[in-house]
């Protein structure tokens, strides 16, 4: 008996460790999803500046840096936003969460009866957002256009949420009209 529990015990932690190491190898797969993405934008526009905080990527597009007026931990922000989940080095319409942009929701082809979406949503930048875009989000200025990223382990992890798939990398492209430092 102690031999048949000793042999199941020796299982799981095999499967246990396989799983860990699959689910590494998907989040680093997804960081060369990034790494693309990023590098294919910084091509386009050579003018685009990078940041990495944490494990979050900020690829500003639109850039009004001021030295005294970046976000903080437990700041506010307003700003539109266009989520995807990334699959490739590539996002577009067919990977498209959400948004609150009418030009991206009409580019996508969503027919939306409730035109009320289409307003700038303020957040505040704690715990409650998922930890990719909360690192994503700190230090950014009025004025920013950016790309924030990240993979599903700064996502939801293992977890679906609503259409997101499990383990899914996460790019936010977000227009930010203003922040309130507390």
């Amino acid at each position: 008996m102690k031999t048949k529990a000793l042999i199941l015990a020796a299982l799981l932690l095999i499967g246990w460790g396989c799983s860990k190491q699959s689910l590494k190898a998907t989040y680093d797969r997804q960081a060369g999803f990034i790494d693309s993405f990023v590098q294919a934008q910084m091509k386009s526009d050579p003018e685009a500046t990078l940041v990495h905080n944490e494990e979050a990527w900020r690829l500003t597009l639109k850039d009004h840096r001021d030295p005294g007026d970046s976000l903080l931990q437990g700041g506010q922000v307003t700003l539109e936003y266009a989520s995807y989940t990334l699959t490739s080095g590539s996002i577009s319409a067919s990977n498209l969460i959400e948004t609150n942009r009418k030009e991206i929701a009409d580019a996508a082809n969503w027919k939306l009866s409730d035109s009320t979406i289409f307003q700038p949503v303020t957040l505040t930048l704690d715990k409650t957002l998922v930890d990719g875009l909360r690192m994503g989000l700190h230090g950014v200025q009025p004025g920013d256009e950016a790309y924030i990223l990240f993979t599903g382990e700064y996502a939801y992890g293992n977890k679906e949420n609503g259409t997101i798939p499990a383990k899914s990398a996460l790019v936010y492209h977000v227009w930010i009209e203003s922040i309130k430092n507390e």
